[in-house]
């Protein structure tokens, strides 16, 4: 984890293609709540280590006898942090995420993605269906968009990731850092707003209409009432 005027950077950094297991997954959703709990931190950025953004889950340390459903259950864990956060986080895809990679990206608020990198799941090729990592990725894109990657195991590319709303923007690596810096410093200037604001967000897009509004409404009530 690194500090540059108030944004924190966290790595993803496991063995091969910043793979993922219990372990490692645990101690970044703990990075990710130590950061937002940390009032100087204004935004975070996440990105792999090397050139690449994260593989997914470690299948060789499965298949050396870890339990599948340990793995599974930390990334629920991992993923069900992002819609809560009150610090916008902003994805720095400086190569491919893949499957539980690309379901991270999906969490961010913000990503940003070279042009070379691949993103979304692949695990229907090998004959498996990615059940947890699905998740985000539905919710930020739609069943539509997300059929076409999720259910032919076909990965997006960088420009395609971005036509379907998977990503934000496509820049070289040189610009990359830059250009979710932006966005979380423009994010920054609503201060508590932002706050409460942006978990607010992702509560009310899982409601429908009327409730949504309705909660809104107390939302905006209680900004009233402190």
């Amino acid at each position: 984890m690194d500090d540059a005027d108030g944004i924190t950077r966290i790595i993803i950094e496991g063995p091969g293609r910043n793979l993922l297991d219990p372990q490692k997954m645990a101690a970044l959703e703990g990075r990710l709540l130590e950061a937002d709990a940390d009032a100087s931190v204004v935004g975070i950025l996440l990105t792999g280590a090397g050139e690449l953004f994260c593989g997914g889950l470690d299948v060789a340390a499965i298949n050396a006898g870890g339990d599948p459903v340990e793995f599974a259950g930390a990334l629920v864990s991992l993923l069900k942090v992002f819609p809560l956060l009150t610090t916008p986080i902003a994805a720095v895809v400086n190569g491919d995420a893949l499957a539980s990679g690309a379901a991270i990206v999906a969490a961010c608020d913000y990503a940003a993605a070279v042009p070379t990198a691949r993103i979304g799941t692949l695990e229907v090729s090998v004959g498996i269906w990615p059940m947890v990592a699905q998740v985000p990725i539905v919710h930020r894109i739609g069943a539509r968009a997300a059929m076409e990657n999720i259910g032919s195991g076909e990965p997006f590319s960088a420009e395609r990731a971005r036509e379907v709303g998977l990503i934000n923007a496509v820049v070289e690596p040189g610009e990359l850092e830059a250009s979710a810096s932006a966005w979380l410093r423009n994010a920054a200037r609503g201060g508590a707003a932002t706050a409460s604001g942006r978990p607010a967000l992702y509560e009310l897009a899982e409601l429908p209409y009327d409730a949504a509004l309705d909660r809104a409404l107390d939302r905006f009530a209680a900004m009233f009432d402190r």
